[in-house]
Formats: structure tokens, sequence, C-alpha cells
């Protein structure tokens, strides 16, 4: 074989769900250069509506059934993906999330013979503490650990004692389409499609409808603030019917939009006047740079990777976590001042355009693939 071939990358993911983790992944694969790089992408689960992001860009996608992490048919897939990649000729495996990072690379460091790049995205949410533990293993067999996010890489290396040397951090990024605005009709079409009153004051939150992303405290929030004031609520999750049952509660269920789950060619945070973040836990949120992207105010909690994008009182507005008063006050303050919403929206836009453009963040990663390609090249010896 050729030294001079493409790198050839597997992708390791769990699902084809909308999420941070998920769209980064997507769009990294349709950012990547084809003439350096031949990706293909290995799946635990079939649906979701990414999928089609990934045949429409002819990815080659195979399936790995996984049922339970620990079971003996569990183990008879690892020994396939090992196989699958060694029949490939894959230069680098890089996981995704904790689900594949411990079910691929325990396989790969034995059997597949290549480079493995494992990612921690997320900041405490892991799902049960046995996953915690073993994927602490998956740190140790990788060659890299990839972290989305300053505060990420911190946590790496003071809780998981990975070594400095193995953590490289590569945020979440945004393509040019992201920075791209709508004619106003556009923008006051689909206001009116989702039910948003014309002159209303529209506050947005685009993210899961997760515990973890608070949107119950965003509902106390409009609680406080007066008929001017409307909430869009843009996501699907397990929280829907009891946040539907709270705005009820509440008695805001007028001015709260539920308008599902979204998949649209153009940023979503244009639409609205304020975005909102108030997560408990933050890898690094996609949201809240597609807001900067798009020139909107953002109101977010400081957690995890937020600190990273925003900037208080200069490319957004910082508030304590679960603490409604402070976040009701950011948003009568940015609806009674236009200049105040218009001077963050565009010093966010730069900012972001300066450090999370595609152009910039995947050079960074492309240097980081070729690099262990080389090196996996030298110790197995030049194709």
């Amino acid at each position: 074989m050729s030294s001079s071939r493409r790198v050839r990358v597997v992708y390791c993911i769990d699902s084809f769900a909308i999420g941070g983790t998920e769209l980064n992944a997507v769009r990294t694969v349709e950012a990547l250069d084809p003439d350096r790089f031949e990706l293909s992408v290995v799946h635990l689960q079939t649906h979701g509506p990414l999928h089609a992001r990934y045949e429409n860009h002819g990815v080659r996608m195979t399936h790995f059934p996984i049922a339970n992490l620990y079971s003996p048919r569990t183990m008879a897939q690892g020994v396939r993906l090992a196989r699958h990649l060694r029949a490939w000729g894959v230069d680098i495996v890089h996981t995704h999330d904790i689900y594949t990072n411990i079910f691929a690379v325990p396989w790969v460091r034995m059997l597949g013979r290549c480079s493995i790049i494992a990612s921690r995205r997320w900041w405490y949410e892991a799902p049960r503490p046995a996953l915690v533990t073993a994927n602490r293993w998956s740190y140790r067999l990788a060659d890299r650990i990839l972290a989305n996010s300053s505060g990420v890489a911190g946590l790496l290396n003071r809780e998981e004692s990975v070594p400095p040397q193995k953590i490289v951090e590569i945020p979440n990024f945004l393509s040019e389409s992201a920075f791209e605005s709508v004619a106003e009709a556009k923008r006051a079409a689909q206001r009116r499609a989702w039910g948003l009153p014309d002159g209303a004051f529209v506050i947005g939150i685009v993210a899961r409808l997760s515990p973890v992303k608070n949107h119950a405290l965003l509902f106390r929030v409009m609680a406080q603030l007066d008929q001017r004031f409307h909430l869009m609520v843009i996501g699907e999750g397990p929280c829907r019917n009891e946040l539907e049952g709270l705005a009820r509660q509440l008695r805001i269920g007028s001015r709260v939009h539920f308008a599902g789950e979204v998949v649209s060619s153009c940023n979503l945070h244009q639409f609205l006047d304020v975005s909102v973040l108030c997560s408990s836990s933050e890898g690094f949120p996609n949201s809240v740079i597609e807001a900067m992207a798009a020139a909107r105010a953002v109101v977010a909690t400081p957690v995890g990777g937020v600190t990273d994008a925003v900037t208080d009182g200069v490319t957004g507005l910082l508030v304590p976590v679960d603490d409604p008063a402070p976040i009701a006050g950011a948003l009568r303050m940015l609806e009674a001042d236009p200049m105040l919403r218009t001077r963050l929206g565009e010093a966010s836009r730069e900012a972001v355009r300066l450090k999370f453009h595609q152009s910039i963040v995947i050079e960074k990663l492309s240097t980081l693939y070729e690099r262990l390609a080389n090196r996996h090249k030298i110790n197995i010896g030049t194709y």
C-alpha cells in the first residue's frame, strides 16, 4: 500500500440523535478534507435524524449492535470491530462518547493495530459510576484524549489522572453557514409560524429537553416576566411532558412555545431576540456558540466550557446556576436596551469567528490525525 494514500479514520459514535456530541461528529466528517482523509463510521444505534447527513456525504457506516456493554455478545462485537479495522487498514480510531470509549478502545488496543483517540465531551453527567471507572481504563489505553474545552481538559488531568501530554484540547466549531442571516421577511414568517405574536420579545433556548439543561429554571424566570416576554423552546427530550405541565402550573402556557426538534440548514438563534442556556453542567455547548455566531446576546450559566466562549459583559452575560432572579434581571435589561443587545451580539460573533470557526479548528484536528497516523506507520512499518 502506498505511503502517500489518504489517512484512514474511523469514527465510533453511539447514535444519530441530535445532540452536541453527535452534531460535532457529523460536522467534522463533512468538514475534513477528502483529499487528506478517508472516513468511515462505526455506530452502536441505527436510527436518528443525523443518519441522512452521513449518507448524503457518502460515508460508509457499519452497525455494531450493543445491548449491554459487558455481555458475551458485546465481546463478540468487539472482536468483529477489531477485524473490521484491520481488514480496512485503519490508521486512527476516534471514539466520541463514554459508550464508544468503553466498547471500542480496549478491543482496538488489543487487536486493532492503529492509533486511538478517545474523547471527553461532558462535564460531570456520566450516567452511572461503573461507567466512569470503565471509562478511565479507556483513557489509559488511548494514545490521546480529546477534550472539547479547557475546563474539560482540566478535569481529565485533575480527576481522571490523565497526563497533560495525552490531552488535546479541540473545541466544537461552526461552519461559515452559521454566520449567515436570513432576510427579515423570512425571520418574521418563521416567528409567526411558531405562534409568536408580532412585537413579542423572544427569549429562546435551543437544547435537548433533559434535566441537565435546567429548562425548569427558565420557566420559573418566565413567571417573573411580564406579557411582552415569550419563550421559544427548541429541542426534544425526556422532560417534554414535565415541562409542559410546569408551564401550565406557572400559568405561562400562552407565552411558552414548544417547537420540538427542528432540523434546519440555517442558524435557529437568529429567529430569537436573546438566547439563554441555564444548564447545571456542560462540556462545551454548541448552542452558545451558535447564538453568538447569529449575533444574539447570550445569557448563560458559567459551567464547563461556557466560559471558554462567553466573557461576561463583553460577549454575553453570565448568571449564577439555579437562581432565577439574576436571569430575570439580565433579560429585563436586555429587553430595555437594544444597543446593549447589539453590542454584545456583534462582539460575540467576532469572537466566535476568531476562535471557533471551522477553518481554524479543523486544521488543528487534521494535524493531530496526520501526526498520529505517521507515528502508527513508523511503529508497524511503512505500508
